[in-house]
């Protein structure tokens, strides 16, 4: 019998977006954006994107094992966002700030396509940022 170790992070994710809408709370991802990633690059800010994936921002909201993927408007306009699970660095309660953070893990599938063969730094997590930590509660 073949054992095939599952990350735990894609069910703890949708874990805590279900206590999140299950409190009434607004569940928010940060995700690590690199390469090409399906996301809208203009609210991208140090390497990251900060995304509100409460049920009543998203539409067709799946949270799979290796994407998260939905349509969400963004200044008006409808985009579909396609994220891989490994890029997801965290997710909390906008209203109290609760949730948790991950590591960022390189997905080498989804980059193949997007990084020159030359390019050596495409599985290296992201820099660390300087100076105070970027999540904060927002009120």
């Amino acid at each position: 019998m073949q054992q095939t170790t599952v990350s735990t992070k894609p069910y703890l994710i949708r874990a805590i977006h279900e206590w999140c809408s299950d409190q009434g709370f607004t569940p928010y991802l940060v995700v690590a954006v690199r390469q090409k990633m399906q996301v809208p690059q203009e609210f991208v800010k140090n390497g990251e994107i900060v995304l509100n994936i409460s049920y009543n921002a998203t539409r067709n909201l799946t949270i799979g094992n290796d994407y998260i993927n939905f349509s969400a408007r963004f200044n008006g306009v409808s985009r579909d966002i396609n994220i891989p699970v490994g890029a997801v660095v965290s997710i909390f309660s906008r209203e109290n700030g609760e949730g948790m953070g991950f590591e960022y893990e390189g997905t080498p599938e989804a980059h193949l396509d997007d990084a020159p063969a030359s390019t050596s730094d495409s599985e290296e997590p992201p820099p660390r940022p300087s100076g105070r930590p970027q999540l904060r509660i927002v009120k």
